[in-house]
């Protein structure tokens, strides 16, 4: 199948949202999704961009049952580490099921880990549930390591209440 992966657009907004409330119902966790088109565009299309992202679009003759040409995203953006420097950070990689299995997932990974080199990021990480065993046996055939497994490393949140009183107990000036 033919498919082009470019840069998103602002315009694209209403579709990225709309499948990462696809990607959420997938990860069985579709009421944590807070967030609108319009905070993708403020925080993605903005003078210091919070995130970057890719979308796959394919022509007009292999849209979707719906109707949708854009069918694929990666999102991402740039940490950094003491110990190795720049790093890439894979947040989401989703393709719409009827889509699987034509290389575009590969294809977007692929595209992150590009973007990433090519601005002297070291490495790319993401995270996985771990029940989703086939998104995990295809990270591992392209030669991801499992750090959880590996190293030990937990994956540590704080939001909401536990945020804000973090930021209750932060010196004053």
């Amino acid at each position: 199948m033919h498919f082009k992966i470019r840069a998103a657009a602002k315009e694209d907004c209403r579709e990225i949202s709309r499948m990462i409330k696809e990607l959420a119902v997938f990860e069985k966790m579709s009421d944590q999704v807070k967030i609108s088109h319009e905070e993708l565009e403020r925080d993605g299309f903005c003078q210091n961009p919070f995130f970057e992202c890719l979308v796959t679009e394919v022509p007009e003759q292999n849209k979707s049952e719906e109707g949708f040409t854009l069918v694929g995203y990666a999102l991402y953006f740039y940490t950094y580490s003491t110990w190795m420097g720049r790093s890439v950070y894979l947040e989401d990689l989703y393709v719409m099921p009827e889509f699987r299995g034509n290389g575009i997932g590969k294809g977007l990974m692929s595209k992150v880990a590009e973007v990433g080199k090519k601005k002297q990021c070291v490495r790319l990480q993401l995270s996985v549930l771990d029940w989703n065993t086939p998104a995990r046996d295809f990270y591992a055939t392209k030669g991801a390591q499992d750090l959880t497994a590996s190293e030990g490393w937990h994956f540590i949140r704080f939001d909401g209440q536990s945020l804000d009183d973090l930021v209750n107990e932060a010196p004053k000036d």
